[in-house]
């Protein structure tokens, strides 16, 4: 399994790509009060079934990650053990987490420092900015909320569609072209 955070979402009007009429481009309005705030996408991957689910929260918090592992741990109620992969945010490392995590037979599984290009749950966040998020005016949290959730529902009824296969291999090449270089390439010296 793997978790992380996607976010800060925000109710603003976000640029993206459509079609428009020839001499009609479609313009974003200005948006200079954002009365609203800001939300965290707690997002939950099972790599073995390809599934993706998650639930909007104001913030991130120990609390909050609790509750993603308990809902990741429901999924196999069978007692085996399971490996969840996570980035090492502080509010992922709590003392009441790994007492959690020990007794209920979770091992916690943390990417090294600047390597979210690890977690296999990175590559999923791609294709929710792309069809979510881009060219959106979404008028309130509840709105964005379930167009995301809409959004999770179709993504899990066609895992294999190619649109969307296309926004995760794009994604997977923007995560890690951050350390810039190709996945599977050395590391490149300079010449001394």
């Amino acid at each position: 399994f793997a978790f992380d955070e996607f976010g800060p979402l925000a109710c603003v009007p976000t640029p993206g790509s459509c079609w428009a009429p020839k001499g009609r481009p479609q313009r974003l309005p200005a948006n200079y009060h954002k009365t609203q705030g800001v939300r965290q996408f707690h997002g939950c991957y099972s790599v073995g079934e390809d599934r993706l689910w998650g639930v909007v929260r104001h913030r991130k918090s120990a609390t909050h990650t609790l509750a993603a592992l308990r809902s990741i741990r429901a999924t196999r109620p069978d007692r085996q053990p399971i490996y969840v992969i996570l980035d090492n945010l502080s509010a992922h490392k709590g003392a009441r987490i790994h007492r959690w995590a020990a007794r209920n037979n979770v091992e916690l599984c943390f990417t090294p420092t600047y390597a979210s290009w690890a977690n296999p749950i990175e590559v999923h966040f791609g294709p929710l900015r792309s069809f979510v998020l881009a060219n959106s005016e979404h008028t309130s949290h509840v709105a964005l909320t379930r167009a995301l959730h809409a959004h999770l529902r179709w993504r899990n009824d066609h895992a294999r569609d190619p649109e969307l296969l296309a926004a995760q291999r794009r994604e997977r090449v923007r995560v890690r072209s951050e350390r810039h270089r190709r996945w599977g390439q050395p590391q490149h010296r300079a010449a001394a």
